[in-house]
C-alpha cells in the first residue's frame, strides 16, 4: 500500500500523545534531533565496524529510525499547522532555485 504524506500524517497524529499537544514545539522537536542522532550513530557504527558495508540488519535498523525521524517531522508540523505535502512543496521549490542559482 503507497501511503501519501496527507494519510501518514492523519494516523500518525493520532498517536502523538505528549503534553500539550499543538502547543508545544519543543516536545516533537527535541524527539526529532534525539533520532536523528540514532541515525547518525548507526551511520558512524556502519563505518567503525563494517567497514562501510551496510548490512540487510543495518539497512533494516535504518529503516525504523528513519521512520521515527519522519513521524517527529509530522509532529513539528503539526505543532505548526503545516502540512508535509506543503513542506515538501516549498523545500523541491527551494532546491530547484538554489539549483538554477548556481547555474549548474
Amino acid at each position: 500500500m503507497k501511503l501519501s504524506f496527507e494519510e501518514y500524517s492523519k494516523q500518525a497524529s493520532t498517536t502523538a500523545l505528549y503534553p500539550n499537544r499543538l502547543k508545544n514545539l519543543e516536545y516533537p522537536t527535541l524527539g526529532l534531533t534525539g533520532e536523528a542522532g540514532e541515525v547518525a550513530n548507526i551511520v558512524k557504527k556502519i563505518q567503525r565496524d563494517f567497514g562501510g558495508e551496510i548490512t540487510v540488519e543495518i539497512r533494516a535498523k535504518l529503516k525504523d529510525e528513519l521512520g521515527d525521524v519522519l513521524w517527529y517531522i509530522s509532529a513539528c508540523a503539526d505543532e505548526l499547522s503545516l502540512s508535509l505535502d506543503e513542506i515538501a512543496q516549498f523545500n523541491i521549490e527551494k532546491l530547484a532555485k538554489r539549483h538554477a542559482d548556481s547555474g549548474k
